[in-house]
């Protein structure tokens, strides 16, 4: 039974699936018995000219998004169990596909998307995370992945030169190993948050988010509160609050790698 460790050990993802991945990785960081630590991509939504959801108060959602993932990178790094990269370092547009891209080049072993977005009804706030999938969860996800895929169009993931049939048989092996291990990754962020933070009824939900669409990466899309609900938006401009979203992101990255060790193997392959 092929698996998709048995894939990226033998470069056969890279070479039909993913042809980002064959580029020139970052310097890698290294245990000292000589695996790679895993690489965490964290997104933050929007930038530049998509400044994202404004809230009641005029909050920038992309404002939000960016601060909460510099205290995330941080307590990351500080830890030292990871490397870490960013999708956009300042406030500047970076298309969705091109995050996609981003992770795939570096290897990314999980990649967090970090929103804050708006919805219709102003009293729905708090947390909630999601995944990837054809159909959405329920008709407010649906409305969240419209706004968010807006951003731009998404080109999708080029295959190589593989025949058509071993190229679909070995995408849907990889795509359904990693649905498993976004979904697995959810759990984690939904178990973390809901200690400090409100949270939305039914948190773990599921979209055709374009940002999530990485074959081979874990992948999650976190609302961090909602900037149309008045209480939501005051928390996320408190540094304390972001502060406290950025720990409880931390422990849940710390309790997705420590359940899913043979992740560090899969990033050691990618990036060399």
């Amino acid at each position: 039974m092929l698996t998709r460790r048995l894939l990226l050990g033998h470069g056969i993802a890279a070479t039909f699936l993913l042809p980002e991945v064959a580029a020139a990785a970052p310097r890698r960081l290294v245990r000292p018995h000589g695996k790679a630590l895993p690489l965490v991509m964290l997104d933050p939504g929007h930038g530049g000219k998509d400044p994202g959801a404004i809230g009641i108060s005029g909050t920038y959602e992309k404002h939000v998004a960016l601060l909460t993932a510099q205290d995330l990178h941080r307590l990351l790094l500080r830890s030292g169990r990871y490397r870490v990269a960013r999708t956009r370092w300042r406030d500047v547009f970076v298309p969705l596909e091109q995050r996609v891209a981003l992770a795939q080049r570096q290897g990314a072993s999980l990649f967090v998307s970090m929103h804050a977005d708006a919805l219709r009804d102003p009293g729905v706030r708090g947390a909630s995370v999601y995944t990837l999938a054809d159909r959405a969860s329920d008709p407010q996800t649906a409305a969240l992945a419209r706004n968010e895929n807006a951003a731009d169009r998404f080109g999708g993931t080029g295959v190589g030169t593989a025949p058509p049939a071993v190229a679909r048989i070995l995408a849907s092996l990889v795509r359904q190993e990693t649905r498993v291990g976004s979904a697995h990754m959810a759990h984690c962020v939904v178990d973390s948050l809901r200690r400090d933070l409100p949270m939305l009824h039914h948190p773990d939900r599921h979209a055709d988010f374009v940002v999530l669409k990485a074959a081979d990466i874990p992948s999650v899309l976190v609302e961090m509160g909602f900037m149309s609900n008045r209480a939501d938006e005051l928390a996320l401009r408190r540094p304390e609050h972001r502060a406290l979203v950025a720990k409880a992101m931390l422990n849940a990255i710390n309790a997705y790698f420590s359940s899913r060790p043979g992740m560090v193997f899969a990033a050691r392959h990618r990036a060399g």
